[in-house]
């Protein structure tokens, strides 16, 4: 079962940032899944390390539009990127070492600072990089 489902309500109107937001999803998804079936820890250590690396892949791609465009909140913007960035990977590194669990809580902090992300900060740079012809 899903815990987070895409819908167009978490659509920023840009077609590269929401086709990477869905892969985040799916991600999230794919280890809610894995966690809940009991997968062992190298299947659900593999899932973690690919949903770190994307992320980390998703902000630098969303930074290098918003430098290329001179987006105002750039600055707000990175901060709450390398804020979760790392956080996400402090829990890889915990995980990996075999100091730290995957839980509901950790599921519950991850759906909801996607969704809170995409619907606040993210959905603030769409009309700015409309705009200026990206979508």
């Amino acid at each position: 079962m899903s815990l987070i489902t895409w819908s167009d309500e978490l659509s920023v109107g840009v077609s590269a940032f929401d086709n990477q937001h869905k892969r985040l999803v799916a991600l999230i998804n794919e280890l809610h899944d894995a966690m809940s079936a009991g997968k062992g820890s190298k299947v659900l250590g593999k899932i973690l390390s690919e949903l770190a690396d994307y992320t980390v892949y998703h902000f630098r791609t969303e930074e290098a539009v918003f430098e290329k465009h001179d987006y105002p909140g750039l600055g707000s913007h990175r901060d709450s990127h390398a804020e979760l960035t790392r956080q996400v990977l402090d829990f890889k590194d915990r995980f990996e070492a075999g100091e730290a669990v995957l839980s509901m809580e950790l599921m519950k902090f991850l759906t909801d600072w996607l969704t809170n992300h995409i619907l606040d900060a993210d959905k603030a740079y769409t009309a700015f990089l409309n705009s200026r012809g990206v979508s």
